[in-house]
């Protein structure tokens, strides 16, 4: 049997595949020792139960993978003894180790429920990048079970720790092979596997997952149904997403105030206020306090449709509740006056914070610096560059568009362009916006050489201006009798869209 390949189809087609019959777990037994072999395990076995690790030095040469598996099965119902063991022999000779003795001392951890141990080892043994390795391994682990007398823990740590590894097509082949052999990892673990898919926006498998042990009769908990939610919820369903949360009572699970977050913080993200105002409402009602995420969601959701007011309404109440304000709540007010052409009431907020003791980060300082430079105040988005160096933050690709920014609305373009020039040495990476300003910049100056200069680099960077932009630069290099050298630009960035 192999692993299925790398593609998420094969993922997402492990959990389509039809229902099989329950295969018999197999049952692989070891000779027993005889003449010198049984000598030398009752012999260590005896050094061990008394601690008496000096002599159990001296038959370390004696040692072999046989008698080593038979030391570990006359110990296993003490599991510190047996771990520290496990590692005595690491220590003296790693080549006993095998696959094995690796899934000898993972039933012993487990059956003692020390799962961070196991998961330790796992990590240590799936290293190896060997293709096949995390097959034999839940083999070596299957044909040991009823020889260690196991329990299904064994498997559930092997394929939480594929989760946590973010080894998706190992996980999904763990889970389907537990199926097949009778066992079902716990919710717990599940969960793992659906959060580290979240944390990498794979929301069709994490439902796809989902609905995989739904069919197999696990039982999901609300950490479960919150990222069910959430994955809704970031594919744009929100209309299944409030399906999945009004669902969740008849399932006796009750909704918690990330639950409400995720589904507020969906409809801020698409513009519907209104609605989200309504299960804040519900949220109330239901007796769950509103908290910074909350707040902060519809404060970032008010600012980034310019309703600045509505937003100072949700900062007030907040306040007024005593739930306090943080970096996050004052960055999207202060990014929201910045934005919309008020940096000085930016400003008062960022000096409120640092009077409150919320610590300012370099998202702070970007946005106080792009409210001054848009609201071409460059000298004071100069101090605040100060500040921002005098804090010890390092200056971002954000810093430098929005002070590029500042210079091109003061018609500063070799200013501007020199700031893009440190910009680069710095290692910051310049985005097509930026390009875009210096172009337009230049052609107001009527630096049509400059603009082209920046432009070649734009382009040498695999990005094309947009329509607008272009068309800015090569009616400038028609009214002053360059038509031909505009055709030829045109048609070189029409060629580059084309391939992009």
């Amino acid at each position: 049997m192999k692993i299925p390949g790398l593609s998420n189809s094969s993922i997402l087609g492990n959990f389509a595949r039809k229902k099989r019959t329950l295969i018999p777990i197999p049952h692989r037994t070891i000779p027993e020792p005889i003449g010198q072999d049984l000598d030398f395990v009752n012999v260590a076995h005896s050094h061990l139960i008394h601690s008496d690790w000096e002599k159990l030095e001296g038959l370390s040469n004696g040692l072999t993978p046989f008698r080593f598996k038979h030391v570990l099965l006359k110990i296993k119902k003490d599991y510190v003894l047996s771990y520290e063991f496990y590692k005595w022999v690491h220590l003296k000779n790693p080549t006993l180790h095998n696959l094995e003795t690796h899934s000898m001392i993972l039933h012993v951890l487990t059956k003692h429920r020390k799962f961070k141990s196991s998961q330790s080892i796992i990590k240590d043994i799936l290293s190896s990048r060997s293709i096949d390795l995390p097959y034999k391994l839940f083999e070596a682990i299957l044909y040991s079970y009823r020889l260690c007398d196991s329990s299904p823990c064994v498997f559930d740590a092997l394929f939480k720790t594929h989760a946590h590894m973010k080894k998706f097509r190992n996980a999904t082949a763990t889970f389907c092979l537990m199926k097949d052999y009778g066992f079902l990892p716990t919710i717990e673990s599940c969960n793992a596997y659906m959060s580290s898919l979240h944390s990498l926006n794979r929301e069709d498998i994490v439902l796809a997952f989902y609905r995989e042990i739904r069919k197999s009769g696990i039982m999901p908990n609300v950490y479960t149904m919150n990222m069910v939610i959430s994955a809704h919820s970031k594919l744009g369903s929100l209309e299944k997403a409030m399906e999945v949360f009004h669902d969740m009572a008849s399932m006796g699970i009750f909704p918690t105030v990330a639950s409400h977050n995720i589904l507020i913080s969906g409809y801020c993200n698409k513009g519907l206020l209104t609605s989200a105002v309504k299960l804040k409402a519900l949220m109330e009602k239901n007796r769950l306090k509103p908290d910074n995420v909350t707040y902060n969601t519809f404060i970032h959701g008010f600012c980034k449709l310019g309703k600045l007011h509505d937003a100072n309404k949700v900062f007030s109440e907040m306040k007024a509740v005593r739930v306090p304000p943080n970096t996050v709540t004052y960055n999207s007010l202060i990014n929201g006056y910045s934005q919309f052409g008020n940096s000085e009431t930016g400003y008062e907020l960022y000096e409120e914070m640092l009077k409150n003791g919320v610590k300012a980060d370099i998202l702070t300082y970007n946005a106080l610096i792009l409210g001054f430079c848009k609201d071409g105040k460059t000298k004071k988005a100069a101090t605040v560059v100060k500040e921002l160096d005098k804090q010890n933050f390092v200056p971002n690709s954000s810093t430098f568009s929005a002070l590029i920014l500042g210079q091109c609305m003061r018609k500063n373009s070799e200013r501007a362009f020199q700031l893009y020039r440190s910009m680069i040495r710095n290692g910051c990476h310049p985005n097509s916006n930026t390009y875009e300003i210096l172009i337009s910049s230049f052609c107001q100056n009527q630096d049509f050489d400059g603009a082209i200069q920046v432009l070649r680099e734009m382009l040498g960077r695999n990005m094309v201006p947009n329509p607008a932009i272009l068309s800015e630069l090569c009616n400038g290099l028609c009214h002053n009798g360059n038509e031909d050298l505009a055709v030829s630009l045109r048609n070189e960035v029409e060629a580059r869209s084309c391939r992009g």
